[in-house]
């Protein structure tokens, strides 16, 4: 679905002031007075709606994936109740990985065949985030919740001074 952002759609309209209106600036369709612009009842009708059938072009959209730090996912794992996965290569994982992490590839990474029922928070890793944020926005499409990955992978959680271990 497309959405107008309020300036945009600002702009539309008055275009469609200027484009369409007669000396009056509005349209000419009625006695009554000018009518709304051509093009508005699109413009609308491409602008969410609220519960109580308003629109609210700023309503909020929540995120399907997020990116923690390096200092974030270090504390989540201090609190415990997290499965971490690692989504690099096989030759990646042999350099060194984050302790605790169980390896799936990305090429292999499945979501719907993921055991989810323990309860854990999943959060997803790789080199530098870019694989990880692909598994995540899977396993978000598969879960139809937010999903979380490591901002800028294994390479952040290096420059952060975190510590690597080597693989079981």
């Amino acid at each position: 679905m497309i959405t107008l952002r309020p300036a945009l759609f600002a702009t539309a309209a008055a275009l469609g002031l200027v484009a369409c209106g007669d000396e009056r600036g509005g349209a000419s369709d009625s006695e009554d007075g000018p009518g709304a612009p051509f093009g508005v009842e699109l413009a609308m009708a491409a602008t969410p709606a609220t519960e109580d059938g308003a629109t609210d072009s700023a309503a909020p959209v929540a995120p399907k994936l997020i990116g923690l730090t390096a200092e974030e996912l270090a504390a989540k794992l201090k609190q415990g109740n997290i499965r971490l996965i690692d989504v690099r290569t096989d030759a990646e994982v042999a350099e060194g990985v984050i302790p605790g992490a169980e390896h799936i590839s990305l090429d292999s990474f499945n979501p719907a065949a993921l055991d989810l029922s323990d309860g854990r928070e999943v959060v997803l890793y790789c080199r530098s985030g870019r694989r990880s944020a692909i598994a995540g926005e899977k396993l978000a499409a598969a879960t139809g919740k937010r999903s979380q990955h490591l901002a800028g992978g294994i390479l952040a959680w290096e420059a952060a001074e975190q510590p690597v271990a080597a693989p079981r």
